[in-house]
């Protein structure tokens, strides 16, 4: 167990919270902005909340596949991400959502606040970040900080910086690239 990276004992919980991944962003020169708010679980609520935010708003999807392997994909919320061809894009088997018991373990997250600053609490890197090019191209990214109550703003630079000091490289998947899904979309 390191200081700038611990382990998370799920007996005691994750290593990080809100409060620890900002007092560790700010410990390490990782610039952003946190705005509190009424908790938000999914993409279409607090839709005035994000108008007041600059920046590419996010979804989050915690997936496990066939094989047992673990997903987290980052993608703008306005970008369907279809599950039934996602497999074939990142290399995985079918995929589905993982249980919340495998969310807090490895991400140290509940259902609602599902994020990719959550990776800083799996230093063993059991979940592959999967990133939609559209956020990895956007300014700044929005992000909740490991709380659903809360919104975490991060210029591109202080993101990738942020990936880099957890020792996190994403697969940058285009899933706006995609065909458009034949049923209803998935993730949204």
């Amino acid at each position: 167990m390191t200081e700038d990276k611990p382990t998370p004992d799920t007996a005691l919980g994750p290593a990080f919270d809100r409060d620890r991944i900002l007092a560790w962003m700010a410990d390490h020169g990782v610039a952003h902005t946190t705005q509190d708010h009424p908790a938000v679980f999914r993409v279409d609520e607090g839709l005035e909340i994000k108008a007041a935010m600059p920046g590419a708003h996010t979804k989050n999807l915690f997936l496990k596949d066939k094989k047992g392997r673990l997903w987290l994909i980052s993608a703008r919320q306005d970008t369907v991400v279809d599950l039934k061809r996602a497999p074939a894009v990142i290399g995985s088997d079918r995929l589905s959502f993982g249980n919340e018991t495998l969310l807090y373990e490895t991400l140290g997250v509940r259902g609602g606040s599902v994020t990719a600053l959550g990776l800083i609490n799996d230093p063993d890197h059991r979940v592959t970040f999967v990133l939609d090019k559209a956020l990895w191209d956007a300014d700044i990214v929005n992000f909740h900080p490991l709380i659903n109550r809360a919104t975490t703003a991060l210029t591109q630079v202080e993101f990738r910086r942020f990936l880099s000091l957890i020792g996190r490289e994403p697969m940058i998947v285009n899933f706006s690239s995609q065909p458009a899904p034949a049923g209803p979309r998935s993730g949204t």
